[in-house]
């Protein structure tokens, strides 16, 4: 079977999680191929609730391989936290494989993550200040840390320090802070060594040889769409390609081996941090959807902002990631209102604009075009196939499907594992 991608459709927190945690009883490799700790899925299994960040979440599946491959920057205290709080729980993370050759965030990575962003004051991206910018920096930059150089004292200590000149200079003199210490950055990167060692692997080579063995594989992408560094909100973006086509990149799979791509799109938009959002409310609608939709960072505990669904957004998606389906998350939380709007276009300086417009400029000026859908008050919670949603709740399924330029395959209407409607098989041959 090829490999199957997800990835978010918006500006992330669409759900992921929960979508990977559905496909990945079929599947034997979850994979985490971009980003980092800079955001999370909430996975709801029974009445236990787990919050993971950096992990990938088949984690939670039993027999799963889970893969933090070579696309993700990685903060070993972060990741060892993560694992001792998921053993704790009787969850077994012995299986974990991480890729040799993926960057490692480091303490003076965040110090510099945090001090830029206060540093720009209303010109704040939003970051989460955890390092991943600086990290992923560094990397182009070709003076990152790798997790293979942690098995090599001395070339970890010529890195860090090569690393160190020139921000030293930046802390001190520009930002006037504390310069950092070669010695202590090295001791506590070389605490993690040890642990850390049996999990290393040649991960690429692995899930190579797993899909010649005809073995099922996921790539789960982090972010969203809308915030990957080219193809989103830029610069109110992330620092890697959270699309599908980083998958590929991320994990050094080649881009053959994708035949699915599964977008997650929430029955409304939401998203963190700064940058433009054509359908954001600051009414009690926007209030409405944060409180019911449970709308704060897995993360951060950031409030997220919240607005209707943006059909422009989702068929940008489709098409920046050749997406084969769509999951339809949270369409609960829209039960109880009277009329769903819908954004269909865009109003930009008196004209419509069906698409995305490619000028920033635009983008942050657009304004909403709705078109109106009757709603429904009925609980869908409990529904399990489609044909048991409420009638106005089916039509909103499908007329999103239209404009959105791809088949919605699942369907979210509840926040627990099973609460979920599958109208279409995703892992058919395409």
């Amino acid at each position: 079977m090829p490999a199957v991608v997800i990835i978010g459709a918006q500006w992330g927190d669409e759900g992921k999680g929960k979508a990977t945690d559905l496909l990945a009883e079929h599947i034997e490799y979850v994979v985490k191929f971009n980003g980092g700790n800079n955001a999370g899925h909430t996975v709801v299994i029974g009445n236990e609730k787990y919050a993971l960040h950096l992990l990938p979440s088949g984690i939670l599946t039993p027999g799963v391989i889970p893969v933090i491959s070579n696309g993700v920057v990685i903060d070993l205290e972060v990741l060892f936290h993560e694992i001792d709080a998921l053993n704790a729980r009787g969850i077994d993370t012995s299986r974990l494989r991480v890729s040799a050759n993926a960057h490692v965030i480091t303490p003076y990575h965040v110090t510099i993550d945090k001090t830029t962003e206060r540093f720009l004051g209303k010109r704040a991206i939003g970051t989460t200040g955890r390092g991943i910018g600086p990290t992923y920096a560094d990397k182009i930059n070709r003076v990152g840390i790798r997790i293979q150089d942690l098995f090599d004292v001395s070339i970890l200590r010529q890195k860090v320090e090569g690393a160190l000149v020139q921000k030293n200079q930046l802390l001190t003199k520009v930002y006037n802070r504390a310069s950092i210490r070669v010695d202590e950055v090295v001791a506590e990167l070389l605490t993690y060594a040890e642990r850390l060692r049996p999990m290393v692997a040649d991960t690429a080579l692995e899930l190579h040889e797993a899909l010649q063995a005809g073995k099922n594989v996921l790539f789960e992408g982090g972010q969203a769409t809308m915030l990957d560094v080219d193809h989103g909100t830029y610069p109110f973006v992330t620092s890697s390609n959270a699309t599908a086509g980083g998958a590929s990149t991320g994990s050094g799979i080649g881009p053959r081996e994708f035949k699915t791509v599964i977008g997650i799109v929430k029955a409304y938009t939401t998203r963190v941090g700064a940058g433009p959002f054509p359908t954001e409310l600051f009414d009690a609608w926007g209030e409405q959807l944060r409180a019911t939709g449970h709308e704060y960072g897995t993360t951060t505990g950031r409030p997220r902002r919240c607005g209707w669904y943006d059909a422009p957004i989702a068929r940008y998606s489709a098409r920046i990631n050749g997406l084969t389906d769509f999951v339809l998350t949270k369409l609960d939380v829209l039960t109880g209102i009277k009329e769903i709007p819908v954004c269909v276009a865009y109003e930009v300086d008196g004209k419509r604009v069906d698409e995305v417009p490619v000028s920033q400029s635009d983008f942050h000026h657009a304004k909403p075009v709705y078109e109106m859908f009757p709603g429904w008050d009925e609980d869908i919670s409990t529904c399990r196939t489609f044909d048991e949603l409420p009638k106005n709740a089916q039509d909103y399924v499908v007329a999103l499907e239209k404009l959105s330029g791809c088949r919605i395959s699942a369907i979210g209407v509840g926040p627990a594992r099973d609460a979920i409607i599958v109208r279409h098989d995703m892992l058919e041959a395409k």
